[in-house]
């Protein structure tokens, strides 16, 4: 909806006067299927100057293009965040073109090549040597708690991050019937849900998986649960109002840990790669550490490069291991005469 909500304004005629304020909240309430009463100006100025789809050309488009790639302050957005508005955007017109609305789709193509071109790719490599290891991070998760009620909430959500490698939209949509908390061992969270507005319940980025979580995120979700009598299809992470824990306050939270504990400065997402490094460390599969974290285990390879860090050693081991037991069981035995 923000990259729709970006697109239709920029889809205007030649001379046409800036949009009213309000037309982007405008247009996500009345885009909607369940679409409701909008702002006057707004429908008046999209009535009278938004184009047609037959209307829009590849000269127009191209400079669609480039707009979407810069934000309110006119300052360049971020690449993945302009990548993602000019992705749902094309989409909407050759969905267009495909239904035959229109007879082909105007909009300009890539400059050929371009996603060939591995060198101007943006490097998505963690540095993973500035992670906190396990002991570490069990430290700063405890630190997390205080004196202030909802601190005690972050703590176990970051738990969620770490121990299990869920991303934040992700548990701040957890329910009680989404977990599989044993008395003694392990333990599953279903990620079958995502925040992707704020409140809005959507799918999970990678789609739905299933996270196994150790014993110490299981005695802590069992312990919130319990605590606040919660059961069914309850949210378990909710302010004393009812409402979505804020992603500011929960920063501030880790900060705060961060700075009891001396350690380094770290983002909360980091708590999530944290987790990846842990499990790549300690030997887990690549294609398991992947379906725990909802990557591609290519994405995983080029995103953690860093902690596979001693692998060929590992590996050249293993195969001087294979290659010895082979010569020895090929080898010609002598016969006694």
């Amino acid at each position: 909806m923000e990259a729709i909500a970006r697109l239709v304004p920029l889809l205007v005629g030649p001379g046409a006067p800036p949009p009213p304020s309000g037309i982007r909240s405008h247009l996500k309430l009345t885009l909607r299927p369940s679409a409701e009463t909008g702002d006057a100006r707004c429908e008046q100025w999209l009535d009278e100057h938004c184009l047609e789809l037959t209307d829009l050309d590849k000269a127009q488009l191209a400079e669609v293009d480039r707009q979407l790639g810069i934000g309110d302050s006119g300052a360049p957005l971020g690449a993945a965040t302009a990548g993602r508005y000019r992705k749902v955007s094309k989409s909407c017109i050759r969905r267009a073109a495909e239904l035959g609305v229109i007879e082909a789709d105007p909009w300009p193509p890539a400059p050929r090549g371009r996603a060939q071109r591995k060198a101007s790719r943006a490097k998505r490599t963690i540095n993973v040597r500035a992670l906190p290891d396990p002991g570490k991070m069990a430290v700063l998760i405890d630190a997390i708690e205080s004196h202030q009620p909802s601190s005690r909430m972050y703590r176990v959500m970051t738990a969620c991050m770490y121990y299990g490698g869920l991303r934040p939209s992700e548990v701040v949509m957890v329910r009680v019937s989404s977990l599989h908390l044993p008395t003694a061992g392990w333990g599953r969270i279903d990620v079958t849900t995502a925040d992707i507005a704020f409140d809005e319940p959507g799918e999970p980025k990678t789609g739905p998986r299933s996270v196994p979580i150790p014993p110490v995120l299981v005695a802590m979700l069992r312990g919130r649960i319990e605590q606040l009598g919660l059961g069914g299809d309850d949210l378990v992470f909710r302010t004393r109002n009812g409402t979505r824990p804020s992603g500011s306050n929960w920063s501030r939270a880790l900060r705060r840990a961060i700075a009891l504990t001396a350690g380094r400065p770290m983002r909360l997402y980091d708590c999530r790669h944290a987790a990846a490094t842990t499990w790549l460390g300690a030997g887990v599969p690549l294609g398991e550490v992947a379906r725990r974290m909802g990557h591609s285990v290519e994405t995983l390879v080029s995103t953690y490069v860093g902690a596979l860090d001693g692998d060929e050693q590992l590996a050249n081991a293993r195969i001087d291991s294979a290659l010895a037991g082979s010569a020895s069981a090929g080898r010609v035995q002598p016969v006694a005469v």
